[in-house]
């Protein structure tokens, strides 16, 4: 499995929807982890850890690949609780490009770390990172509302 060439993921992104994990890390206090996007969609904004699936790419083995390059550590699924199949619309793209927005049909997934298990990475994605209790994200709109929608009790899941 390997990523697109950009020009071809740009043209899936204008046509069809994507599938990704979403991963809502907990540490001991019940706080929720976040990181501050760097890129679209959802650029400027905190946001749960997460990624597409691969083409080809079994869930478990994307489970394992995402766990490992937003946390810095390699999880499986069977050590997360399934929390729901969410639809996330976006207006923006990852091309910044116009006339078309990005689809996500999102995989969700609860999983209770300490924070020294984790190794976060600085770089493309997110460039900080912060803990947050659920009652805080739910009033934060610095939160992206995709994001908060995890907590709150009549969320968007289609499950």
């Amino acid at each position: 499995m390997s990523q697109l060439p950009f020009a071809d993921f740009m043209h899936v992104v204008q046509h069809a929807p994507l599938v990704s994990i979403d991963l809502i890390i907990e540490n001991e206090s019940g706080e929720v982890l976040l990181g501050f996007r760097r890129n679209e969609p959802a650029g400027g904004f905190w946001f749960v850890p997460g990624g597409r699936v691969l083409k080809n790419e079994r869930l478990d083995a994307a489970f394992q690949r995402l766990t490992q390059v937003e946390l810095g550590i390699a999880l499986t699924r069977n050590q997360a609780e399934w929390l729901g199949v969410y639809e996330h619309f976006y207006d923006t793209n990852a091309g910044r490009q116009d006339g078309f927005g990005t689809h996500y049909v999102v995989l969700a997934y609860r999983l209770r770390l300490t924070a020294d298990q984790l190794r976060l990475p600085m770089g493309e994605q997110h460039d900080e990172y912060r803990w947050q209790a659920p009652a805080a994200i739910l009033c934060d709109d610095s939160v992206h509302y995709h994001s908060r929608s995890y907590f709150e009790s009549h969320n968007e899941s289609t499950s």
